[in-house]
């Protein structure tokens, strides 16, 4: 999950703090020293996150890209100038953009902003940008929520009383709501101090960024592991009283089962999947990642000649072509597996299920399924011709018809095609043309895909046009009919637009024998 740190450099943020027997601090110096602590615990009990620092007042600038190396983040911290006013609007469609060039929509992402919690003045400030929230053109649409999942964390370089003297208090929680709720506020408890402002940056820490530590258990295999990143809570929306549910600290696999049998099937996240060596004493020995010190190094040649039963289990279901299920909590599974990032490199990785007994219908419930060695006979076969999957539903689905449906560009082109030869034999094909023509229709109302019956009436006229001189007259008054039908539909306000309604040929005296037949 990346990370996008907002550091606020206005003018603000310069002003001093006194402390006790101490020199002058200023706002930023404080903010520098919170995040110099965040990045020295990622870079010891994180290292997998990616981070990229971005400096912001009135104009936002990316200092460091998306990036492991927190030793240049840090450096940066000492790099970034003062400039003018607070413009938090203009930062944060900063921040959409760079997380959407360089993870797209789909990754969630943690944005932290480090501020004094002062919100501008003037044009551009962030009371203005509120006030004004619902005026915002779709081109220039206020930045939040972010088009992409992501937690939104404050972090004011002030005490709460401070912030509560104004409202500005008021004003950031608007943003977290902005955001739908995901994200929380930090403020200083007490005196503007270092001390404070490390334990404020400690509380984001336990929250959003403490390794997630586990015990992996099969019979009498044991191995500690850690996943990454830590799984969000998960919370089950067909429950009266919602709870969030969280996987428990010991894990147990409860079977394995090919990988043809569980396909791809769908996952609430990923993780990745490291083990964590213990001495004799108990201490951590790390989870084998490249490190930088001499002593960092040793501990993980230590870590990486104690025999795991991560790594055992990697390696067989790597082999074996097999996936693991775990039980993750009450009637909650996952899966473990083997990854291939190249040919040469693969991890182990885990896969959370949708909460309940029967995540994979195809599989039918969790519970029941049991050994090969139970059976009466063998599922997959003597010679594993066969498998006991999917299994198939006790009772026959009641459907009417066969439901329209275009997953692949290829299977609506066959449906446009088929309109089109049946255009072109009119009046003979007159019956298959109109009953082709509806199917389509409804389901590109069933869609709201009425650019599609435009673009078919489209066609239908310029298939009229096409005619032949030897073309039968009924023809060109079918496909002008059926054209301008189309059209009428297409505009979603008229009768013509109703799911029921059909469109019937058109009455003509020009073949009396064909109008009969139909």
């Amino acid at each position: 999950m990346p990370t996008v740190v907002l550091l606020d450099v206005s003018l603000s943020m310069t002003r001093p703090v006194t402390m006790e027997g101490v020199e002058e601090y200023q706002r930023k110096h404080l903010a520098a020293h919170g995040l110099s602590m965040l990045f020295e615990h990622m870079a010891t009990s994180y290292k997998l996150e990616f981070t990229c620092l971005v400096a912001f007042s009135s104009l936002w600038e990316l200092m460091v890209p998306f990036t492991r190396d927190y030793n240049t983040l840090q450096e940066s911290l000492s790099t970034v100038d003062d400039y003018d006013k607070t413009c938090l609007e203009s930062a944060l469609t900063g921040v959409s953009n760079i997380v959407q060039d360089e993870w797209g929509v789909c990754i969630p992402c943690q944005v932290i902003i480090v501020t004094d919690g002062s919100l501008g003045i003037g044009r551009g400030s962030l009371r203005h940008s509120l006030s004004i929230l619902n005026q915002h053109s779709e081109d220039s649409k206020f930045p939040l929520p972010f088009p992409f999942p992501s937690k939104l964390y404050i972090m004011c370089i002030a005490n709460l009383e401070e912030l509560q003297s104004t409202d500005t208090l008021d004003v950031l929680e608007c943003l977290i709501d902005l955001n739908n709720g995901e994200g929380q506020i930090f403020t200083i408890d007490g005196p503007l101090c270092l001390k404070n402002v490390q334990s404020m940056f400690g509380k984001l820490i336990d929250q959003a960024y403490s390794p997630f530590h586990a015990v992996l258990k099969c019979g009498h295999l044991v191995s500690d592991m850690q996943m990454f990143p830590r799984p969000e809570p998960v919370i089950i929306d067909e429950e009266l009283e919602p709870m969030p549910k969280t996987i428990n600290t010991e894990l147990d696999i409860v079977g394995f089962i090919k990988i043809a049998d569980i396909a791809s099937p769908p996952v609430l996240s990923r993780h990745l999947v490291l083990p964590i060596a213990l001495n004799k004493e108990g201490d951590d020995l790390g989870g084998g990642l490249p490190e930088e010190t001499e002593d960092e190094n040793s501990a993980s040649q230590i870590a990486g000649k104690m025999p795991s039963f991560c790594v055992l289990l990697h390696g067989s279901l790597k082999v074996e072509g097999m996936v693991a299920i775990v039980l993750l909590g009450p009637d909650w599974y996952g899966m473990l597996y083997s990854q291939a990032d190249s040919k040469k490199k693969s991890n182990l990785m885990m896969s959370l299920f949708e909460p309940g007994p029967e995540p994979l219908p195809w599989l039918g419930k969790m519970s029941q399924l049991g050994p090969i060695l139970g059976a009466e006979e063998n599922p997959y076969g003597e010679d594993d011709s066969r498998s006991p999957f999917p299994l198939q539903p006790r009772t026959k689905r009641s459907y009417a018809q066969n439901v329209t449906v275009w997953i692949k560009p290829s299977g609506l082109q066959t449906d446009v095609q088929k309109i089109l030869r049946n255009a072109r034999k009119l009046p003979e094909k007159t019956q298959t043309f109109y009953k082709e023509l509806n199917r389509l229709r409804k389901a590109a109302l069933a869609f709201g895909f009425l650019d599609l019956l435009k673009g078919v009436a489209d066609m239908l006229d310029r298939e009229c046009t096409l005619l032949p001189d030897t073309a039968h007259p009924d023809a060109a008054f079918q496909l002008s009919h059926a054209a301008q039908q189309l059209k009428l539909a297409s505009t979603g306000n008229s009768e013509y637009a109703a799911y029921e309604h059909n469109i019937t040929p058109l009455q003509t005296d020009f073949s009396s024998s064909s109008t009969d037949r139909i």
